[in-house]
């Protein structure tokens, strides 16, 4: 099942306390898709998920400021 959370407007690290949150709750396999908006979170979401073992299946800049990723939960 895949989720999406929609952190723009929150500075670090309250994206990747909430990703943390949201990929507690999912089962293997699934998608989360963090929307943010935070410089810092370009750094530690996806070495966030590499300690952890998931793969980062999308990772793409939506304009200025502003990045998508997606990670699989393993």
């Amino acid at each position: 099942m895949p989720i999406t959370l929609e952190t723009n407007g929150q500075v670090c690290p309250f994206p990747l306390v909430e990703a943390k949150q949201a990929i507690a709750g999912l089962d293997d396999g699934d998608h989360l898709t963090i929307n943010f908006d935070c410089t810092q979170a370009t750094d530690a979401i996806p070495r966030w998920a590499a300690q952890n073992g998931y793969p980062v299946t999308h990772f793409d800049r939506l304009g200025d400021a502003s990045w998508t990723i997606t990670v699989q939960k393993a």
